[in-house]
């Protein structure tokens, strides 16, 4: 099966389905292995860069600081998404 990007959910959600209950459970272990290995590289990414802004002398953000900067991010990839 050849599934676009704009299908792919909805078409793996249907596969999921057709799936006896034990199969599924191994889907969903799977998907947690994967989310797992996500935060661990991006854990692994931030640290890396930690380190050299340290290097650097850049001071530490405020949890102010770091909270405005998420709410950016987040208008920002909400801004992308409705233009897509």
């Amino acid at each position: 099966m050849s599934a676009t990007a704009e299908n792919l959910e909805p078409a793996l959600i249907e596969q999921i389905k057709a799936l006896p209950p034990q199969r599924r459970k191994e889907v969903k272990t799977f998907v947690e292995f994967l989310t797992s290995q996500e935060r661990t590289h991006a854990l692994d990414e931030f640290l890396a860069v930690a380190g050299k802004v340290a290097e650097a002398g850049v001071p530490a953000l405020s949890p102010e600081e770091i909270d405005a900067e998420i709410k950016a991010l987040r208008a920002e990839r909400r801004a992308r998404a409705a233009r897509s």
